[in-house]
């Protein structure tokens, strides 16, 4: 080696160092401006950037939640068309979900010190460019992989979504809120069983991919022109000093940012939060993955009549979000232990009319009403909005990244599980297949039932600021 070579090697690490630190200032969090004095204007710009940021993750969120559920609109067709089994499928959509639940605690400890609006753009960019290269696979390793991706990028959302709430809205309005904001889920669902499913119809499995794809590039744009960052780096005063709702009187020696996302973890009740959103997300995503599925072979319904089933129970998913918000606020006095106890009776109610109800339609679509309602108040509480009430607010981002690993690895784990369970009860004779789902089912009814009773152990935790 030459004596400028070890010379030009440093060069190169430094030009890197600078290169990765130019990037890291370029997605931070504003520096805090000087307080505003004239009230007039502080309650202005609050009233004018709230309503906008409130609006933007909400929407752009719904719809850029497609880029993550086509998978399961799709699988019928893929299996019909010999491309992928059970199994396989079971495989290329865990890969999401493990790639999520990790993603969700690294990028929920980012989010925190990050300026959301470029953060969670970038996000919704790159998840829509996997979905497109989604439509051109058709081989398990590459599927993995992209799908994989995708779920990485996809856990940009909700951490950065909840790190926008907890900036613009304060304790006693934050159940409200975020309840408005879990419609997301919702409406991302409606959109893919219904819309996503008519298209898949049309014009065949590929364009199940493509549509959300394209259609998410449009939204990562929009969601970089609304999204605003902190108030602070505006010349706000904190929303909870603007709004004066405090749990609690803030002490003046506060630690550091990061200091504080680590001493989340000595917080026990987060730890059994942390398990019951881990089982209820493994009933949620089973329906979500694998209800069309079910509804096709085990129910007899066409690809779009078990789409539209299934958007009922998003359009009272809801229902269920802003109504969970209002009640446990309202009637509960913002402690979600008791809303968790209805809406789990409601959800698992709905689900055993859903697979042990009357053959009927009418009685199937009561089952998804009760489903969708229930599921989606527990999931606006189990997996995030309770974990952001007993954690300190500064690092929602980190609260929200950690329930969100144990969310999503319960996901994971269910469409493997669900995937070799599915499989396993299914024949071909005479070059018909039959499937036999009961095994999947109960696994799917015992996650709910135990995410109800781990829920309940947390009926006399503490609220902080």
């Amino acid at each position: 080696m030459s004596a400028g070579e070890p010379g030009i090697e440093r060069l190169r690490v430094a030009g890197r160092a600078s290169a990765w630190s130019s990037v890291l200032k370029f997605f931070a969090t504003g520096a805090d401006r000087p307080v505003l004095e004239d009230r007039a204007s502080v309650d202005a710009l609050y009233r004018y950037h709230r309503v906008r940021v409130m609006v933007a993750i909400t929407l752009c969120y719904g719809v850029i939640y497609t880029c993550r559920l086509a998978l399961g609109v799709v699988k019928k067709p893929l299996i019909d068309a010999g491309v992928f089994g059970p199994a396989e499928l079971g495989m290329i959509g865990s890969a999401l979900f493990y790639t999520y639940a990790f993603g969700k605690l690294t990028n929920g400890f980012l989010a925190d010190h990050a300026n959301i609006k470029k953060f969670l753009a970038l996000g919704f960019l790159l998840t829509a460019l996997c979905n497109v290269g989604m439509g051109f696979s058709t081989t398990v390793t590459l599927s993995v992989l992209l799908w994989g991706l995708n779920g990485w990028f996809q856990s940009f959302g909700a951490p950065s979504s909840v790190v926008a709430i907890t900036a613009w809205f304060s304790n006693r309005e934050r159940g409200r809120v975020y309840g408005i904001w879990s419609t997301a889920h919702s409406i991302g669902e409606g959109l893919t069983f219904l819309v996503v499913g008519a298209v898949v119809a049309m014009l065949g499995w590929r364009w199940g991919f493509w549509m959300p794809g394209l259609i998410g590039i449009a939204i990562a744009v929009t969601a970089y022109r609304f999204i605003q960052d902190r108030p602070r780096t505006l010349g706000l005063p904190a929303v909870a000093d603007w709004r004066n709702d405090h749990y609690a009187q803030v002490s003046a020696n506060q630690k550091s940012t990061f200091a504080t996302q680590l001493s989340i973890v000595k917080i026990a009740p987060i730890w059994i939060l942390a398990l019951a959103s881990s089982t209820i997300y493994i009933t949620r995503y089973a329906i979500n993955s694998w209800g069309v599925l079910y509804l096709q072979e085990a129910r007899g319904y066409s690809l779009t009549m078990a789409g539209t089933l299934l958007m009922i129970s998003t359009i009272a998913g809801m229902v269920g979000a802003i109504s969970y918000g209002f009640i446990s606020d309202k009637f509960f006095e913002a402690r979600r232990p008791p809303a968790n106890l209805l809406f789990a009776s409601i959800e698992l109610t709905g689900l055993v009319l859903i697979f042990f109800g009357p053959a009927d339609t009418a009685v199937l679509i009561v089952g998804m009403v009760l489903f969708g309602i229930g599921l989606t108040g527990l999931v606006t509480a189990l997996g995030g909005l309770f974990a952001v009430d007993i954690c300190p607010k500064r690092v929602a981002g980190a609260a929200m990244g950690l329930i969100g690993i144990f969310s999503y690895l319960g996901a994971a784990i269910q469409e493997n599980v669900s995937g070799h369970l599915i499989e396993r009860g299914m024949s071909v004779t005479g070059g018909i297949r039959t499937y036999d789902f009961s095994a999947a089912i109960w696994f799917w009814l015992g996650s709910s039932l135990l995410s109800m009773l781990l829920a309940a152990c947390l009926w006399r935790v503490k609220l902080r600021d």
